[in-house]
């Protein structure tokens, strides 16, 4: 009984006492019964565990309003785990203990999608000038102090196409991106044209502004240190060899590939720039909750901050 109620628990993903209580109910029916105790003890379950189980009452019209609004969530959010759910459970109304949200996304299976190995590929064999890192010695206090960038590779049907991203450090927004066939240059100057309108850095709002890469020779290039250079932006990049340097970055990457890339399957460049721009301008800048924000998607806690830090961003 004990073996087939673990392995019946571990193919269903539900706990292993709530299929060994039905089995101790049964045995206590008996004309000569086992002792409840020693049921429990062959069960590897506890007695206040089974009577809770024994006295539960049916889920109510709560219960049932409940579960369908984590439903709801987990089909709209499928990465979404119990703290993100309950968060944003809490955004809709919801006054609900994490250790029942996590019971009942247990019991109906509502598990995350499984993450697959993220391989990162840098160029980083050329003898262009690199930088050093200036990210250790800073400690962030708002907007517009940090700028880091990234390149990832998106699979088309038949060709693969290229994305750079400059996102803001402080409150993880994405301000600027690019998405082209070809890892040219102008694939990263375009991203970073793309931050520097929208961020109106040509008024000087920000003259420690510092922008932070790996050592790629995109990033190297003299063209884009120039246009940083021009805009008096410090530039500062990750030691060799170390990609935990740009983290956040990385992070970030992994949840655009997990959230939308892998659930789609895009046709053509203009159909993976059309999702993807949805994807980053309105779903992961203005709906998607962020652990490291207090549960807030960036835009929102961009606008919460003290209207002199605060910049208004085009969307």
């Amino acid at each position: 009984m004990l073996a087939a109620c673990r392995g019946a628990a571990q193919a269903a993903s539900v706990d292993y006492p709530r299929l060994v209580y039905p089995y101790i109910e049964k045995e206590m029916k008996l004309a000569t019964p086992i002792p409840m105790q020693r049921l429990c003890e062959l069960g590897q379950v506890s007695r206040a565990g089974f009577y809770r189980w024994r006295h539960a009452q049916p889920a109510g019209e709560a219960d049932m309003d409940l579960r369908d609004e984590i439903q709801r969530i987990a089909t709209d959010w499928p990465c979404y785990g119990w703290r993100r759910v309950q968060a944003e459970l809490k955004r809709r109304g919801w006054v609900v203990n994490h250790k029942r949200v996590r019971r009942i996304m247990r019991e109906d299976n509502l598990l995350c999608l499984r993450r697959r190995k993220f391989v990162v590929t840098t160029d980083s064999n050329h003898k262009l000038p690199v930088h050093p890192n200036l990210v250790a010695e800073m400690v962030l206090s708002g907007i517009d102090q940090l700028w880091i960038s990234d390149i990832t590779y998106i699979r088309l049907e038949t060709e693969f196409v290229f994305l750079a991203v400059v996102l803001d450090a402080f409150s993880r927004r994405v301000i600027g991106w690019a998405l082209e066939q070809t890892l040219a240059d102008e694939l990263t100057m375009a991203a970073l044209r793309m931050a520097l309108s929208r961020r109106s850095l040509a008024t000087g709002l920000m003259p420690d502004l510092v922008h932070h890469s790996d050592r790629g020779s995109q990033y190297a290039s003299g063209d884009y240190t120039d246009l940083l250079k021009e805009h008096k932006i410090r530039i500062s990049m990750s030691g060799k060899g170390n990609p935990y340097d740009n983290a956040t970055c990385e992070s970030f990457m992994k949840t655009l590939k997990y959230e939308e890339v892998y659930r789609q399957d895009y046709r053509d460049l203009a159909e993976a720039r059309s999702c993807i721009e949805q994807f980053l301008e309105k779903v992961y800048n203005q709906k998607r909750l962020h652990s490291a924000l207090g549960y807030r998607p960036p835009v929102e806690f961009e606008r919460s901050l003290c209207p002199a830090a605060a910049v208004e961003v085009q969307v």
